[in-house]
């Protein structure tokens, strides 16, 4: 018996590929490709094995046995996993918001918190890509009154930059003033700042995972676009591959937020909105399972990106520290015994947020949990890589996957 899900999933695909063919057939000048007879039954045929081959419905049984102690340990959100496109298990549980008993839902939107860096990388990748932007430029060629040399935009993308925290810096000054400060803000303040603040370590020193790099990459990515940081994440990446849930937090307020927005939780309590909130790349993305279902297969699918700037952006640049955890571009890396990348991955956190996103290009599986409510088993998957293993353990997996 199939699953509704899987079903789902099968139906979807074959609808596509019918309509592609019909498409292909109306062409007046026809190749002998398109000429040969579409024949949907095969399709199924095909997929059945792959569900076969995979094991699919009996790795669905497991993972939801396994996601049953995650919910008993209080996660509140939603997963999805998927494995050569077809979506092996999905679940949302519990409110998106708890004093209005509205219950998480497969179209619920959760802050990706640091996930969203993934995104942020690849609108900087895009404009190198377009020659709009340069990894061997610094900030001070594209904000000359910026105070510290050498930082290239390499080292922004890789954490290796030595920038002080701005969340830690100018604290004083948002909350004693009560400002939410955009990202041109912050580099303004960090422009006229006096005195100026200290830098950490000389850029490309040393791998430090700091907030800094991708608000200003954000910066950046509004200067030389012309456009707000989220008008082009839309016009370049979020409706070219149609996901259309996924939002910033800036375009939310009152009359925006609609009940598919959560609200970020730790307990009962409700976290209200951070002084920091508005500054974006490093985090502000909300998004749903099935948007970043889609992310994963357009990064696969190498439709954003070239291959070779995917390459770069999945490279390990971080040796200085012996280990299996690396970072790319955006990207976090699990590495295995040789030193090569195994899996690819982004984990979050955001006052009641946590996420995170982990594929394998090789088993073309991808891991999605979302949870609006402080729960630190969001990060246990080793259980559920093992599963998509066939499983098979790996001797170099930790049981929490956490942030360096």
């Amino acid at each position: 018996m199939f699953s509704l899900t899987i079903f789902r999933s099968l139906k979807s695909q074959v609808v596509l590929i019918v309509f592609i063919s019909l498409a292909l057939f109306s062409c007046e000048k026809e190749t002998n490709e398109t000429k040969r007879k579409f024949d949907p039954k095969k399709l199924i045929q095909k997929l059945i094995a792959d569900r076969e081959t995979y094991n699919f419905e009996k790795k669905k049984n497991r993972i939801e046995a396994i996601v049953d102690k995650k919910i008993a340990s209080g996660f509140n959100g939603n997963i999805l996993i998927a494995q050569k496109d077809q979506i092996i298990f999905e679940k949302s549980n519990g409110f998106s918001n708890i004093e209005k008993q509205i219950p998480n839902g497969s179209n619920s939107r959760f802050q990706l918190a640091s996930l969203s860096k993934t995104f942020t990388s690849v609108a900087v990748m895009q404009l190198v890509e377009k020659g709009k932007l340069s990894l061997d430029l610094t900030v001070k060629d594209y904000y000359p009154l910026f105070p510290y040399e050498g930082i290239t935009l390499r080292s922004l993308l890789s954490h290796r930059s030595g920038l002080p925290h701005y969340e830690y810096e100018f604290d004083l000054k948002t909350r004693k003033n009560k400002l939410y400060p955009t990202n041109q803000d912050i580099m303004n303040w960090f422009e006229t700042a006096d005195p100026i603040p200290v830098i950490r370590n000389r850029p490309d020193h040393f791998f430090s995972y700091n907030n800094s790099n991708f608000a200003v990459l954000a910066a950046l990515v509004e200067k030389v676009s012309g456009q707000s940081f989220a008008q082009y994440m839309h016009e370049h990446i979020f409706d070219p591959l149609e996901m259309t849930k996924t939002t910033l937090v800036t375009e939310l307020n009152d009359s925006t937020r609609t009940s598919e927005v959560t609200y970020g939780y730790h307990g009962t309590r409700r976290i209200e909105k951070d002084f920091y909130d508005n500054v974006l790349g490093d985090k502000g993305v909300y998004s749903t399972t099935h948007d970043l279902l889609k992310w994963y297969q357009a990064l696969k699918s190498e439709k954003v990106l070239t291959k070779e700037s995917l390459r770069e952006i999945y490279t390990p640049r971080s040796f200085e520290h012996p280990g299996l955890r690396n970072y790319g571009y955006g990207f976090r890396l699990w590495l295995n015994d040789k030193q090569q990348t195994d899996y690819i991955y982004h984990t979050g956190w955001w006052k009641g947020y946590n996420s995170i996103m982990f594929f394998d290009l090789r088993e073309d599986f991808v891991i999605i949990i979302l949870s609006n409510k402080l729960n630190r088993s969001v990060y246990q998957i080793k259980d559920i890589i093992e599963v998509l293993h066939d499983g098979k353990k790996s001797s170099t997996m930790e049981e929490n996957i956490l942030d360096q």
